[in-house]
């Protein structure tokens, strides 16, 4: 019998082959494995920011000044979907599960937006969103935190709206994910920028969006600085892609029907 050849090109072949198909099933073991953990993570995250963005986190805790944790504090809000066209509830999808962002991309889920529409660059909107509203325990409404997202300079941030009971004024943004460049658009993650949202106007008297982020702020106390906040530094297209998304998502075409509604008591 012919001696056997080790560094043949069948053998380096036969040997390549089985690496790679070990590796690949252990890789996909572990995925499979990690992502029950991947999930809990990523639920854990988005209720983190829509805390933060409420006020009742600070963005280095994981609790709240009195101890609570996240899932304590979270279990404060009541989690429903909104008719964006009508701006009533509906329980056609299942809050627990539905994606906002996956159902923008189906045909069916979705509306086309014209480019004059489409402010924030986004392309479709979905039927149907999400809404966290957070109650006082008197059960007078205190806050509602909105998902928004829109296009900055190099990307599309994702982040959560906090609004007061008035339904009028901010109480606070945050963006959990972005592609903005480090230290220009992206000090939108810096919470001394963040800081000056919370009691910023949303709608001027006709009840339109008004939010302006703007190099120079106007006068304190005149009517136009009510609803201005300070644009972020060398960040031009990322300033205008936040002014844009809030305006968009606060408008007509956003949740502008529902905050209607909810300002009407229906």
């Amino acid at each position: 019998m012919a001696d056997f050849n080790k560094e043949g090109l069948g053998n380096v072949l036969f040997v390549a082959i089985s690496v790679c198909l070990v590796c690949s099933i252990l890789v996909s073991s572990a995925a499979v494995m990690l992502k029950p953990q991947q999930q809990i993570n990523q639920e854990l995250d988005r209720k983190q920011n829509i805390l933060r963005a409420a006020g009742m986190l600070s963005a280095d805790s994981i609790t709240d000044s009195e101890g609570r944790g996240v899932e304590e504090l979270f279990e404060r809000f009541r989690v429903r979907a909104v008719n964006l066209q009508t701006g009533e509830y509906t329980d056609a999808v299942d809050v627990e599960s539905y994606d906002q962002a996956k159902a923008s991309r189906v045909i069916a889920a979705s509306r086309n937006l014209e480019t004059a529409e489409d402010i924030a660059t986004l392309g479709r909107r979905e039927h149907v969103a999400l809404v966290y509203l957070l109650e006082t325990e008197q059960g007078a409404l205190d806050k509602v935190v909105l998902p928004v997202r829109g296009y900055g300079l190099w990307g599309t941030l994702f982040g959560y709206l906090a609004i007061e009971g008035d339904l009028h004024t901010i109480a606070g943004l945050g963006f959990y994910t972005h592609k903005e460049t480090p230290g220009l658009g992206g000090e939108v993650d810096n919470p001394d920028w963040k800081a000056l949202w919370p009691g910023v106007s949303l709608f001027d008297e006709s009840g339109a969006p008004a939010v302006r982020l703007v190099k120079t702020r106007s006068p304190e106390g005149s009517a136009a600085a009510a609803f201005e906040v300070d644009a972020l530094s060398g960040a031009t297209m990322t300033s205008r892609g936040v002014e844009n998304l809030i305006r968009f998502w606060t408008g007509e075409l956003g949740y502008g029907p529902f905050l209607n509604k909810l300002q009407a008591g229906a």
